[in-house]
This record gives C-alpha cells, structure tokens and sequence, in this order.
C-alpha cells in the first residue's frame, strides 16, 4: 500500500467526509486527538499569529522532506494528510508587491511549494484573498449562546482595527492583473505535479479595506476568478461563512460550482447577518444564515468528495488560546457535521 495511504483509515477518499485542521505545528498530540474525534483527514493551516508557532514556516519554500515527514507522521496516526491550506507568502503579500522582480520571486517560492507538494503526496493546497493576511474583526468579545465569544465585524468600527494600508493609491485593475499573472505561473505547475489550489473568499467580501482592493468578495468575482486559467487544478475553497457573508443562497452557490466540479473542500461556518456587519455563531445556531442540513444536503447531490472541516468557531468556556475559536469549539462541530452526515447517509 501506498505510503501516502494509511491502512487503517476507514473513509472512501472519494467520499464527502469530515477533517480538522491545525494552525500550529502538527504535534503527536493534536494527531492523536484529531484520530480519536474519528476524522481520517488532517489539514495544516500556516498562520501568522501571536503566541504561537505556525503549522508551517511562511515565506520560504515548504521541502519535500518536510511534507514527507508530516505525511508519515499522519499516515503513522492512521490519518491522511489532506493537505495545506494556506500559501507560504500570502496572495496579497504578492499581489501588493510593486517590484516585478519581487512578485516574481515570491511566486516561484510558491511555484517551489507546489512542486514539493506533489512530490511527497499531498495534493490540495488553498489560499486566501484575506488582505492582506488574515480575516478582519473589529471584535472578537461579541456574546453568543452561553456568553461563548465569537468574532463580528461592523464596518463603522473599521477604524478601530490596527492595519496599515499600502502608501499609494492600489487600484482593482491591477491587482486583477498582477492575479492573472500569477495564476499563469502557478497553475500549469500544479497541473504537472498533481495538486489542486483552492481559493478561499476575502473575509469580510467587502469592495475594499485598508485602501486594498478585495477581488474574492463575490459570485461574478469567482467567475472571474475561475475563468483566468481554466483547470482540473483549481478550484474553490467554499468559505461558507463568508459566502453567507455575501448574502448569499449557499445551496445556490454549491449547486452552480458544483455542477463545474469546482468545489475541492469546504469550511463549514455560519454567522448572523451579512457585509457591512455580521457576527459569527456556533454552526446549528437558529439565528445563523443558513440551514446546515439543507447545506450538506446540497453538497451530496452535486456529488462533492472533498473534506468538511470547522472553520470559525466561538470561544468557549476555559479557552482563551485563540481567537477565531479552540479545541471545544471545532470538536462540538466535528462531532455535529459526522452526525448530519450519518443522517444523510
């Protein structure tokens, strides 16, 4: 049997299932409990965070021993490791870049990556159109179920967010084109090596912050998006919080992309409310944006078989490690997402 395929996973690899992701580094630990949750698929998410190692270094090329070795250690777990869902030098980091030779040479880390990626087996990698890294809140201490604390975000308390913009005027033009040019590079290389990108929508899919033009903030803009370099190799990463965000229909949304075969894996996420202010909630919440089940209902018809992992989840009571939500959180939804699942079946 492959090594890239542990013998005693029990999912279909081609069947929609459920994963979790890390945004620390991948410890025996986090194996172990990701193994006892019951998911078979582990996701890394490199991250810049304060107060914590990252899953991943970012701004170099990922080696292939380096993925080999993650991939063991989650093989040895009985896990696969799904992939990577984050690039080592964010999109906007490239985009924002005026130098060309710049551009360039953080593309071709990428380029590397990808390249890597192939090579030791591990074949989705996913990138964000967060501006330039990160999703923006203006707070993270907004009240849900229980006095749990989730993330919000009101565009008239923008100010208060500590970012700085670019030093000149950064037009959508161009950063529309400097993307193209990017997918260009990238693109035909993950199709040599077998991996598939996944584009995440901008959170929050607002026109612009911090004098940043966000491309990735609505249905036209996918289409766009998808349309620059068409390809078995890319596809979507369906934020559905921030495609809730948008207002929009997600069974909708799911049934178009999904008729095209471009849905590569999912993050199951709700909030209440859309742009300009909304605020995230537990995934079975009543007051979310939309019906979980009718969602993963919708993801079955158009034949999805890619992973299910939480995203965004609210702070619960003993946790105060990260801000987009811990261990509580993310294993209360694993737990719901395998039992829709079950029911679904």
């Amino acid at each position: 049997m492959p090594a890239d395929t542990p013998a005693d996973v029990q999912t279909d690899p081609e069947a929609m299932r459920v994963a979790i992701g890390t945004y620390k580094p991948a410890t025996d630990d986090f194996l172990r409990f990701a193994a006892q949750l019951g998911v078979d698929d582990v996701l890394l998410t490199p991250h810049r965070h304060e107060g914590f190692d990252s899953a991943l270094p970012l701004g170099e090329a990922w080696s292939v021993d380096r993925l080999v070795e993650l991939r063991d250690r989650a093989n040895d777990a009985g896990l696969r490791l799904y992939g990577v869902e984050k690039l080592p030098v964010p999109l906007y980091e490239i985009l924002l870049a005026d130098d060309a030779a710049e551009r360039e040479s953080k593309t071709a880390i990428v380029a590397d990556t990808i390249r890597a990626m192939g090579e030791a087996g591990v074949h989705v990698l996913g990138y964000s159109g967060h501006p330039p890294d990160g999703a923006v809140r203006t707070t993270r201490e907004h009240a849900v179920r229980g006095g749990a604390q989730a993330s919000a975000f009101d565009i008239d308390e923008i100010d208060a967010v500590d970012r700085t913009g670019p030093d000149r005027d950064v037009t959508e033009a161009e950063m529309w084109e400097r993307y193209e040019a990017f997918l260009h590079a990238v693109v035909p290389v993950a199709e040599d090596a077998g991996v598939t990108l996944a584009v995440h929508p901008s959170d929050p899919p607002v026109e612009e912050l911090f004098g940043i033009p966000l491309l990735f903030r609505s249905r036209e803009n996918f289409e766009r998006a998808l349309a620059i370099h068409p390809s078995d190799s890319h596809g979507l990463k369906l934020g559905m919080g921030c495609w809730s965000e948008m207002g929009e229909d997600l069974p909708d949304v799911i049934r178009q992309f999904g008729a095209s075969d471009d849905l590569v894996y999912a993050h199951f996420r709700d909030v209440v409310g859309t742009v300009p202010r909304f605020n995230e909630t537990f995934v079975d919440a009543a007051a979310g944006n939309f019906d979980e089940y009718e969602v993963m209902r919708a993801l079955d018809e158009v034949g999805f078989t890619g992973v299910m992992t939480p995203d965004h989840v609210p702070l619960m009571e003993g946790e105060t490690d990260w801000e987009f939500g811990s261990t509580l959180g993310r294993s209360y939804t694993v737990g719901y997402l395998k039992g829709m699942l079950k029911s679904l079946e």
